[in-house]
């Protein structure tokens, strides 16, 4: 706009009664000042709508306040809460962040990161789409794993406790009074499905109808199983799925059969997907994933080790949220 006034570090140093020099440490964190001088270097600075040069900052400190996401989810279902909790914790020491899309593909993954290190990122957190841990990345640059954790165990990894997650589902199944329960999964190739299922099982124990039963991420195979399962155990009183989708085929043909839900049989789904949980009739008690809290520690653990400090890997435990599938309207 013509005639805006351009509000320098000359204009902040001068109304908090500062050299610039102090005035820059204070605004960039840096350097040893107390901390009523820094707060009154902010206040002036905010006062006079003073914006921080961005090239300046990085040049003067030798980073570029940029963090890299590097996923393979393309719909954004995982990764994009992973990323808003990262940026709640990042954009605190105003750093931004590059999402970038491997669709599955290693050779467009390497070439993200070598864009990124081109870039001089400062650190770059690794997610995805599956809970499955992964091969680490190899770049000298520091990196942390967000709900898809790496192989190694050097590595600092933000996981989720499926067996956990599991293990919540089928104890509030118990507690509502269901004793003929059925497990239906995606694939067994998947390491979070067999995981989920396997710890379900353990803790059903004999109120277990049928060894869990595997077949895709999907409504068509939801509807499947329960074909399946009522040809074998008709009189089933709750199905607990390995996931929304799933679950949400399970509750459909449930009521194409005639069967009420949760009346005749309850259901239960994983992953609190809003899309698929609360568009469910009815809508869907499951498991939220906390994938905010887990982008939230990604971003505290990487800015631990931009600053030379050595985070811990950690391992988030899900929550329940119970709704129509299993307690009625």
């Amino acid at each position: 706009m013509a005639g805006e006034t351009i509000v320098r570090i000359t204009d902040v140093a001068a109304l908090a009664g500062v050299s610039i020099g102090t005035a820059s440490k204070a605004l960039n964190d840096t350097g040893q000042l107390r901390e009523e001088t820094r707060l009154r270097v902010r206040e002036a600075a905010q006062k006079l709508g003073f914006v921080m040069d961005a090239r300046g900052r990085a040049l003067s400190s030798g980073r570029s306040y940029t963090v890299g996401m590097i996923t393979t989810d393309s719909f954004g279902r995982f990764s994009i809460p992973v990323m808003l909790g990262a940026e709640d914790v990042l954009s605190a020491g105003q750093m931004a962040v590059l999402m970038c899309d491997t669709r599955d593909d290693s050779v467009r993954e390497q070439h993200y990161l070598r864009s990124l290190s081109s870039r001089r990122v400062d650190g770059i957190i690794v997610t995805g789409r599956s809970s499955d841990p992964r091969p680490r990345i190899e770049v000298d640059i520091p990196v942390v794993y967000a709900f898809t954790p790496s192989l190694s165990p050097d590595d600092v990894s933000v996981a989720v406790d499926d067996a956990r997650g599991a293990e919540i589902l089928a104890e509030h199944l118990l507690t509502i009074g269901r004793r003929r329960v059925a497990y239906v999964s995606g694939p067994s190739r998947h390491a979070a499905s067999t995981l989920r299922a396997g710890a379900a099982a353990a803790l059903l124990g004999p109120n277990l109808v049928a060894p869990p039963l595997f077949g895709e991420w999907s409504e068509r195979w939801g509807r499947q199983a329960v074909d399946l399962l009522l040809r074998q155990n008709p009189d089933v009183d709750a199905i607990a799925c390995g996931s929304d989708q799933v679950a949400r085929g399970v509750c459909d043909r449930l009521r194409e059969l005639g069967k009420s839900v949760p009346q005749d049989v309850a259901v239960t789904g994983y992953d609190d997907w809003n899309v698929m949980a609360l568009a469910s009739r009815p809508p869907l008690t499951t498991v939220n994933l906390r994938l905010e809290d887990v982008g939230r520690l990604a971003g505290r653990a990487l800015l631990d080790l931009i600053a030379g400090r050595e985070p811990a890997s950690a391992v988030i435990e899900p929550t329940l949220v119970i709704r129509e599938s299993t307690v009625g309207a």
